[in-house]
This record gives structure tokens, sequence and C-alpha cells, in this order.
């Protein structure tokens, strides 16, 4: 269970942090900043959608979704910053991917804390939705970056005596 929430988080943290890279480095820092937020409400919108939100569940969600927000705003500052430093040294370089580390890690820190009365709240088969939806996106995105899923080995053919 813990595993799930976890990759849930991940999924949905990375989703905003990867929507960072999404504008081409030619686009001005101002247009790409409404894609990212429009790509954060979209992700938003589709799993108020999968997991089915009642009303009741309604206040978990919108503090899910704030954090959702917050998240994506602050690795966008920090990736407009980046981006911006084209003169960093190795160095400097080093620096920036361990404060984008930290705050990733932080925010999924704040996207668990915010997930998980939501996810108590769930009925059984929204857990079970939930549980699916992260997985598939998990997977997903392994194929996306060419890693092939975790296998079995296959068992070794026996030999005739």
């Amino acid at each position: 269970m813990k595993k799930a929430l976890v990759v849930f988080a991940a999924v949905l943290s990375m989703t905003s942090a990867f929507a960072q890279s999404a504008a081409p480095a030619s686009a001005p820092a101002a247009a790409s900043a409404p894609m990212r937020e429009q790509h954060v409400e979209q992700r938003i919108a589709y799993l108020h959608s999968a997991l089915k939100i009642t009303p009741q569940q309604e206040s978990q969600w919108n503090a899910f979704a704030d954090v959702m927000r917050s998240n994506g705003q602050a690795m966008a500052q920090l990736y407009e910053q980046r981006k911006a430093d084209a003169n960093r040294t190795a160095l400097d370089d080093m620096k920036q991917y361990a404060q984008i580390t930290q705050a990733h890690a932080d925010g999924m820190k704040k996207l668990v804390d915010a997930f998980e009365p939501l996810y108590n709240s769930f009925s059984p088969d929204q857990k079970k939705l939930a549980d699916q939806t992260f997985h598939e996106r998990q997977e997903s995105r392994r194929h996306r970056s060419g890693k092939a899923p975790q296998s079995q080995p296959s068992p070794q053919p026996s030999k005739a005596q």
C-alpha cells in the first residue's frame, strides 16, 4: 500500500517536472509557463474524473490538487532559473541539480501527506482505480524512456535425457 502511494505521488510530482521540458528551448519563459500550468490542470482534471471523486471527497481532493499546483509552480521556477543561467559552471550545475532534487523530494512528501487522507477515504473500487491508474502511468513512463519493465526470467527448457 505504501509503495502504491509513493509511486502515485512520484508520478504526479514528476508530471509537473516533465512538463517543464515540454516547451522548446527557444520559447520564451512567459509563454512556456502557461503551458506547464495547463498541463498540471489537465492532469488534475483527468485524475478527478478517473478516480471518480465524490462530493464528500472534494475538500480532500482540493487540498491534494493545490499541492500538485504548488509543486508544479516550484519546479517550474527552478527549471526557469536553470534555463536562464547559461554561464553556469559544472559546480553550479551540480548545485542547481541538487536544489531541484531536494525540491522534488520536499514536494513528494507534501504530495503524499495530502494524498493519504484522500486515498483512505476512497471506496475499495476507487482504491483499485487509483492503483491501476498510477501503475499504468508508471509503466507508460518506463516504456517511453526505453526501459523495459522488470520481468521474470524465462524458465530454462529442460534437456531431453
